[in-house]
Formats: structure tokens, C-alpha cells, sequence
């Protein structure tokens, strides 16, 4: 490892532990690692510039002997050693979509959002401190529909969550879960968009020290007079205001927009369609930040999170909408850690 140059460093801490059986396999995904960082957005041929290269790159992702789960086991043992002195750290989940629809010689693909497209399935839990400071990979997983699965959204409650897709969320906070448990010092926030909103992953057991921050997708029944979460919501009065930098999004150009913030607690009711299982009612504080006036054309943000964290003052309100803004970090980290960890296991 003594012969690789200096802009190597981080590829040996991220990768130098990683048991792939044999010590040469090791020093090769260094190597690779260091040749893909220097050109993250370039594709495989671009990436590793010479033909001698490339080819030990696919030679290295054909090999049947490398699992790709002991690459991400490093990485993360990497991340978690960079928690050490870290007081706070939000851990946000995302899903996105690899499309390898124009590659039909590819195997091990499955539908996509779109019932003509065909790839994979990648739900990422990318650690940040407050500052917006990617850490690493707390968790990755990549996985292809089954085609059987398609259309049956509405049989979804009548199925168990372990076999819908939710159980990524409660998979990603058991990752959380064990990260407090390597690094007792730090606290943990696990946070989701609306897809998260899913009952089970508020009601999990959670040790002090994890909580939790999603943005509410159902208007969910309450125990507090108005009944429900948007209404219980409604009902406060605005106490301060948020900017927040709004990415591009398609033809959009990138703006500014002001966010009304109000606050509050309130108590989840179970689900209706599940009382045998006599689940917990689930005390939660709202926070809602809301854009009232857009610009023409354009439609309003709005941020319902809900939140195990408490929220007693407006400095909280505002810290809890700041963690989610972090959401973005992982938006646009998403199609190059996701690619890059699906190169592995397409290949094995």
C-alpha cells in the first residue's frame, strides 16, 4: 500500500479493511477506488482512461469471489469511525432508481417506476453532521423488483410490512440502531421523506439517543380534537419563518422561498384496518413549514414532519426543518453511491 500516491489515503481508510480473501483483491479495490473518485460523474471507460485499466476494473467486478456486502462493511466501519467526536449526526434515507433499460443484455434487472423500464432499486442511508458534512454510508440496499410484485398495491394492507418494499425504512433504522450501539457518544437522527411515513417504523423501540424526523405523506387520525394531522396542524398560528436555497428541478431554475413554520404535539392513533394487533398510540411533536406564496407556476413547498425529537421553542421548530433540508444531500449524493454499489452487485 506504500506505493500508492497521496490523493490515495482515503480509498486505504475506506477500503484497506475490507476481507475479500485474498490481500491482492484488496490493493486492486483500492486502486479502483482512487481511479473512479478522481472522475465520480464519468462512466466506467471514461472513469479509468486506459484500456489496461478498464480492464482490470471489469475483471475485478466479474469476480464471483467478491462479495460486494464486505466493500460496504469497510466503508461503514470507516464512517463510523469518523463519528467519534461527533455529537449529532442525521441519518437520512433515500431511494432512487438506477435505469439500465438500454442495456436489455443486462440480467438481474426488475421493473422500475415506469412499467417499461427495467434496473434496480437503491435505498441509501448517507450519515451528514448538521453542517451538511457527508460522513459516509451508515447502510445500502440494492435490490431488483419482482415482477410478481407488481400491482399489488392494493392488497398493501393486508400484507405484513417484512414483505413490502416499507421494511427499507425499518432495515435502515435497525442500521441507525446499531451505529448508536458502536458509537455511544453520538446521537442519532434518522431522517426520511414521505415515503417513511409508515406506522411500523414510528412504533419500533428505540434506544435513547435515535430519533426520528420524516415528512408526514397521510393525514393520519389523531387523538387531539381536530382528528387529524393536517387540521391539528392548521389550527397553530405561524412563529417564524425559514429560507431554505430550492435546487433546479427539471426546466425550474433554482430559487429562494420563505417557509411559514408552526408547531405542535399530537398523538397518532393506530391504524384503523389493524386494531387486532393492538398497536401503541405514538406521541410525536408536527412541524410544518409551509411556503404561502410562490412563484407563478410553480408549486409550494410544503414540510409536514413529523418528529420524536421535541419541539418546545421556535429555535427547535427551526433546527428540525434545517435537519431536513439536509434531505437534499443525499438527493444528489444518491446517483453516485448508488452506482457505484450496484456495479458490485450486478457483477456478483
Amino acid at each position: 500500500m506504500g506505493t500508492l500516491p497521496d490523493d490515495a489515503t482515503w480509498a486505504v481508510t475506506e477500503f484497506a479493511e475490507a476481507e475479500l480473501g485474498d490481500l491482492r483483491r484488496t490493493q486492486r479495490v483500492v486502486e479502483l477506488a482512487t481511479v473512479l473518485a478522481r472522475r465520480p460523474g464519468a462512466a466506467l471507460p471514461e472513469a479509468c482512461g486506459d484500456r489496461a485499466t478498464l480492464k482490470a476494473a471489469y475483471r475485478f467486478f466479474d469476480n464471483a469471489a467478491i462479495d460486494p456486502q464486505n466493500l460496504l462493511d469497510s466503508h461503514v466501519d470507516a464512517t463510523l469511525a469518523r463519528h467519534a467526536t461527533i455529537p449529532l449526526v442525521l441519518a437520512v434515507q433515500d431511494t432512487t432508481e438506477l435505469d439500465w433499460t438500454a442495456h436489455p443484455a443486462t440480467t438481474g434487472l426488475g421493473p422500475l417506476g415506469h412499467p417499461a423500464h427495467r434496473g434496480l432499486h437503491v435505498h441509501t442511508t448517507l450519515a451528514f453532521t448538521p453542517e451538511r458534512v457527508p460522513l459516509g454510508l451508515l447502510a445500502q440496499q440494492v435490490w431488483a423488483r419482482d415482477p410478481n410484485d407488481v400491482g399489488k398495491r392494493a392488497t398493501r394492507k393486508q400484507r405484513p410490512i417484512a414483505e413490502k418494499e416499507s421494511q427499507q425504512w425499518l432495515t435502515s433504522l435497525e442500521a441507525v440502531l446499531a451505529a448508536r450501539v458502536e458509537c455511544p457518544q453520538t446521537r442519532f437522527v434518522s431522517v426520511g421523506d414521505r415515503e417513511a411515513d409508515v406506522y411500523d417504523l414510528f412504533a419500533l423501540e428505540r434506544p435513547a439517543g435515535v430519533d426520528l424526523l420524516i415528512r408526514a405523506a397521510w393525514n393520519r387520525c389523531v387523538t387531539q380534537p381536530e382528528h387529524y394531522v393536517w387540521a391539528t396542524v392548521a389550527a397553530r398560528p405561524i412563529e417564524a419563518t425559514y429560507t431554505v436555497q430550492v435546487p433546479r428541478r427539471g426546466a425550474q431554475p433554482p430559487r429562494t422561498a420563505t417557509l411559514g413554520v408552526r408547531w405542535c404535539p399530537l398523538t397518532l392513533c393506530p391504524p384503523g384496518h389493524r386494531k387486532r394487533e393492538r398497536l401503541p398510540a405514538v406521541p410525536l411533536w408536527a412541524v410544518q413549514a409551509l411556503e404561502e406564496a410562490p412563484p407563478a407556476g410553480t408549486d409550494p413547498i410544503e414540510w409536514l414532519l413529523l418528529t420524536t425529537c421535541a419541539v418546545h421553542t421556535t429555535a427547535e421548530a427551526l433546527t428540525r426543518v434545517d435537519w431536513y433540508a439536509c434531505r437534499w444531500g443525499v438527493e444528489i449524493s444518491q446517483p453516485y453511491y448508488g452506482s457505484r454499489a450496484s456495479l458490485s452487485l450486478a457483477a456478483a
